[in-house]
């Protein structure tokens, strides 16, 4: 029920839209009536902002069986370009990125809960968020004139001074941490997202050499720039629409992907592994046995459904 509910949501979502627009007077108008959040219904103007089905109470002694993953979704891949698109095209909905849509939400307030980890135990500030994504790097020529004594001109100081940004291009990876779990109660397993995470280049050591001439923290040295505990953007996730280019008037939201699982992802970490930490960690230098620990785990979720109906 809680399933058809959800879709029902997202049809009105989608029908809501193509109703402002066939019932706009002028495109000024559905612009501003897009931009503000409203929509028309008969002769009122009414908000359009949606509010996420909740996910309802579980006790835990009805937890019969459950297992964290942590995944990583890799948004090059095509089934997940949804979460990467960015565009508008005539009078659809204006989409970004759910990077984006995650980073603008945590610096202006509406998700609190930011992290450094995915243990979310140290809480970043819209400050630390910035300082996580931009470096300051300095030219020697700048310290060369300031150690001559002189003081350098406003020109010479921006043409010797690199500012280096994380871009919402650059982040092509992120992380979800998650819980299946089968509810007794009605006989059903289910997934929880709990956590995302957006992966991007380090800006304090983007395209430095060491010492051997190689980059510094190898060609894929990327950080985890922020950890969002994921209930907490629900509502905001929930109002930001993915790109449906079959059908523009039914638009999926990004906590419709996610709830769904409609994405493809590798586990990189279980609590069900064969030993701590991530897999790469326990099963070093070796891809091969890496993907086949990855897929091991992935058939022990499929297991815990088939197990249930076991008298």
């Amino acid at each position: 029920m809680k399933k058809y509910i959800s879709s029902l949501l997202v049809v009105v979502s989608g029908f809501a839209f193509a109703q402002t627009i066939l019932n706009a007077k002028s495109p000024e108008e559905f612009r501003k009536l897009r931009d503000d959040n409203m929509r028309i219904v008969g002769d009122s103007i009414v908000s359009a902002e949606i509010t996420p089905l909740s996910y309802g109470y579980v006790d835990e002694k009805d937890i019969l069986k459950s297992v964290y993953v942590w995944e990583i979704i890799d948004l090059n891949d095509k089934v997940n370009q949804p979460f990467y698109y960015n565009t508008e095209i005539g009078f659809s909905n204006q989409t970004k990125s759910m990077y984006q849509v995650l980073l603008d939400a945590a610096l202006s307030g509406q998700i609190s809960e930011v992290y450094e980890e995915e243990d979310f135990l140290t809480k970043l500030s819209p400050e630390g968020i910035l300082k996580r994504l931009e470096s300051t790097r300095v030219d020697d020529a700048l310290i060369d004139i300031y150690n001559s004594g002189r003081t350098p001109t406003q020109e010479e100081i921006e043409r010797y001074t690199d500012r280096i940004r994380t871009t919402s291009d650059k982040v092509q990876l992120l992380k979800v941490m998650g819980m299946w779990f089968i509810d007794k109660r009605d006989s059903q397993m289910k997934y929880r997202p709990l956590g995302i995470a957006a992966m991007g280049p380090d800006p304090a050591t983007a395209g430095q050499l060491g010492p051997d001439g190689q980059p510094i923290g190898g060609d894929d040295a990327y950080i985890d720039l922020f950890w969002i505990y994921y209930p907490d953007a629900r509502k905001v996730l929930a109002n930001n629409m993915v790109y449906n280019k079959k059908n523009t008037a039914a638009d999926l939201s990004f906590d419709d992907l996610m709830n769904a699982r409609r994405f493809s992802a590798v586990i990189y970490k279980s609590s069900s592994g064969l030993g701590e930490g991530t897999i790469k960690d326990y099963i070093p230098r070796n891809a091969e046995e890496q993907i086949e620990e990855s897929n091991r785990i992935k058939g022990q979720i499929l297991a815990m459904e088939n197990e249930m109906w076991h008298y």
